[in-house]
């Protein structure tokens, strides 16, 4: 969106002068509600605007049609012309029609509203946005300036608006905001890019910011970005250094330094984050839940849409499908815990899907959406098994983490696969995946998921109390879930009707720090008859099916990640048993730079100094930074292999390279020394003559007067080829052996040296 500022008389810095989060009870004193559906306004306790929980949403019902207002407190806006109102909003439509929003103000206590912007949505959901809009309406410069969002369509036609996080607020003169760490709050142990978003939240355009990322206790990793940022504009980046992690939970803190090379110390350039590193990864089964009911006309078709993709991916999903008593009431088996699961998810309608946690309102899910979420990692492995005792139905579910993760819980549902006795109105006779029981109940089983411990759970239910209609055709879908944040970790459907799939114990890895190898061996389950083991070796699977219970491993420094599954008949397969070790003293080798080089120009087009040396060298495992030292003294920090400086005299030098890493920096590399020879016109050249040049087999040295000489050649790098001693007026200096390039003859006498640049083909 393109935002156009009036600049004359904004203050200096940043005022806000309303900020409203909706984390009350009732809607906050001093904010009102006119026009059609006021009382459609209410506070909520969920967060699907993107804040915190505690949010204020605008109900479809009672359905009305026109224009609906959530009206600010007046401010007295005296002497300012332009003013920043920003939101969060989401939309959850249930019609694919037109529904506008926007902002206006008045300051005649709504008499006149006055447009300052206004957009309208007709697809589907539109997801979580932020909206940061410039006011520059009629009211402004006034003493009762009131805001609103105002909402214009036909309620019948959603679910609702969610907004919040209202802030109306000037500009400084120069400010860039950090929003947010686009960084995943669990990572596997390879390297990962750390992104950041910021807002140019002042007048003037940005054009370049210094900012580091920094896990807690470590070095920080410093960069600079170049960009050309427009008042209130909005922009990823992403640092060229990554960040790799042993196992384990950090604390991350990515900061704005400076801002068109002036020190930015406001209170909004920083942000942090917990980020947990997994041991490994396992596949994801996304978790479909799925809101619907016989009653419902616009089921019909998303649940045919469903239909057809669950039968092109059998064995890639867990499914659990709500019975819901609306639109209207008659779907018999519409379950107390359906409706509190539907509660728990602030359900307002049918049909709703719910696609590991996220809201996808009530379309279908696409082909793309759903393999996208396949392909995603998952760090929590699940696996079991179900069987039945005449109408007892009993569960054993393994849960194994890869990763740390506190205060989740377990949730397991009993579905039938298919009914038809749940028929109503809307023509279908055959309904899929249909919760019959949650176990204990909807509100799943308190866990905590520690990095390579599983744990087991277990359940026997008599299925007789429930509406199943055929006691063969169950089902049992179990997730791990984040209770406030919906996240699902991962889910499964267990394996019918056989024995559990008992891991393999004991998982051992010990190291042999002397050949630095490690001896893998593990001891067969509590129970159950595995055909084999698949070992994984940092994700890659080494030994399928195996018999064996060992594995020894060479060349093994560094950090390693080991999971042995136990393989049973049919392909089923245990949860995998896992573990790390470290080789060696550091988690990461930091090793100094290797291949240090310099490249000498001299007066160089458009450069200020006399030479100028380009010092390069190799990059080195894990580096974060390298600190340059130039003859024995620090130099400067860089992000990248290579570092230009300026000359004006000539003389030896030497420089040294330290590689800096987020766990410690390493020893100096071995220094690299070039020497610093200008051409030079005094006096002194006229005595003597080098040709031919450019030259390709011999160079002949003439002079004027027969008088000691000593001739030193350099390469364009500095480094000294040959030295000669010279006694006539001419001498022969052979250089078929040179490589083609150009080089510097320096000739030294009693009365002075004088240098010669040589081009050798």
């Amino acid at each position: 969106m393109s935002l156009l500022l009036s600049y004359s008389l904004l203050a200096q810095s940043r005022a806000s002068y309303i900020r409203e989060t909706f984390d009350t009870e009732e809607i906050p004193s001093g904010w009102t509600t006119t026009g059609e559906g006021a009382e459609n306004w209410s506070i909520w306790p969920t967060h699907q605007a993107g804040g915190d929980p505690g949010e204020i949403k605008l109900y479809w019902r009672p359905s009305f049609v026109g224009t609906s207002r959530l009206v600010s407190p007046a401010v007295n806006l005296t002497g300012i012309d332009e003013i920043v109102f920003s939101f969060k909003g989401f939309l959850d439509n249930y019609m694919d029609v037109p529904h506008q929003i926007g902002i206006a103000t008045t300051s005649d206590d709504g008499t006149t509203w006055n447009v300052a912007w206004e957009e309208t949505f007709s697809t589907s959901n539109q997801g979580q946005h932020s909206f940061i809009q410039n006011v520059n309406t009629a009211d402004m410069g006034k003493e009762n300036v009131r805001f609103c969002i105002f909402y214009s369509g036909d309620s019948n036609n959603m679910n609702g608006w969610y907004f919040d996080d209202i802030e109306v607020y000037t500009l400084d003169e120069l400010n860039l905001s950090m929003l947010d760490i686009n960084f995943p709050s669990i990572v596997g142990i390879e390297a990962n890019e750390v992104g950041f978003k910021v807002q140019n939240t002042g007048i003037n355009n940005i054009t370049s910011f210094e900012a580091q990322y920094q896990i807690e206790g470590k070095s920080p990793v410093v960069e600079t970005f170049t960009t050309d940022l427009e008042s209130t504009e909005k922009a990823d980046f992403t640092f060229q250094t990554p960040l790799t992690l042993a196992p384990g939970t950090y604390n991350i803190s990515v900061t704005i330094l400076k801002v068109n090379d002036s020190e930015d110390v406001t209170s909004d350039n920083v942000k942090d984050m917990t980020i947990d590193a997994a041991i490994g990864t396992t596949q994801r089964i996304p978790l479909i839940e799925h809101f619907s009911s016989s009653t419902c006309a616009p089921c019909v078709y998303v649940n045919q849409s469903m239909n057809i993709l669950t039968e092109n991916n059998p064995g890639k999903y867990a499914y659990v499908k709500y019975a819901m008593n609306f639109p209207l009431e008659g779907d018999p088996y519409c379950t107390a815990e359906a409706l509190e699961r539907k509660n728990y998810y602030n359900v307002i309608g049918a049909p709703q899907i719910f696609f590991d946690g996220e809201d996808f309102g009530a379309a279908a899910i696409s082909n793309n959406d759903f393999y996208a979420e396949y392909n995603r990692p998952a760090y929590v492995d699940i696996k079991g098994a179900f069987e039945m005792e005449g109408s007892v139905i009993n569960i054993t579910a393994d849960v194994m983490s890869l990763v740390n993760i506190p205060n989740i819980r377990v949730f397991v549902s009993i579905n039938e696969t298919t009914t038809t006795g749940n028929a109503s109105y809307n023509g279908e006779t055959e309904f899929h995946h249909i919760m019959m029981k949650m176990l204990e109940n909807s509100e799943g089983n308190d866990a905590t998921c520690n990095v390579g411990e599983y744990q087991r759970f277990e359940f026997s239910y008599d299925m007789d109390t429930t509406f199943v209609e055929e006691l063969d055709d169950l089902e049992v879908a179990v997730w791990v879930q984040n209770y406030d944040t919906y996240e699902v970790f991962n889910s499964t459907f267990l394996y019918d009707y056989t024995s559990h799939p008992y891991p393999a114990q004991n998982l051992q890895l010990n190291s042999n720090e002397e050949d630095e190898s490690i001896d893998i061996s593990w001891e067969a389950p509590e129970s159950g008859e595995p055909t084999g083991y698949d070992l994984y070796v940092n994700n890659e699977l080494v030994l399928e099916n195996t018999t064996e219970m060992s594995y020894h491993l060479d060349n093994a420094a560094g950090l390693h990640t080991v999971s042995v599954k136990a393989v049973y008949e049919d392909g089923k397969t245990s949860v995998g048993l896992a573990d790390y070790i470290i080789i060696g003293e550091e988690e990461f080798p930091c090793n100094a730079p290797t291949n240090l080089n310099a490249t000498i120009e001299q007066d160089a087009e458009g450069y200020d100094y006399n030479f100028k040396v380009t010092m390069s060298w190799d990059a080195a495992d894990n580096a974060s930074q390298y600190a340059i030292y130039l003859d024995g003294e620090l130099l400067d920090n860089t992000n990248e292999t290579s570092y230009v400086k300026g000359f004006d005299e000539e003389g030896m030098h030497h420089f040294a390279v330290v590689t800096i890493c987020p766990d410690g920096e390493s020893e100096q590399s071995e220094a690299f020394e070039f020497e610093l020879i200008g051409v030079s016109l005094d006096e002194h050249e006229n005595h003597f003559e080098i040709h031919p040049n450019p030259a390709k087999d011999v160079v002949r040295l003439s002079t004027d007067n027969s008088q000691q000489t000593t001739v030193r050649i350099y390469n364009v790098l500095g480094m000294m080829i040959e030295e000669i001693e010279i006694n006539s007026n001419e001498t022969k200096i052979n250089v078929s052996d040179y490589k083609t390039g150009i080089y510097f003859f320096n000739i030294q006498t009693e009365n002075g040296s004088v240098t010669k640049k040589i081009v050798v083909e």
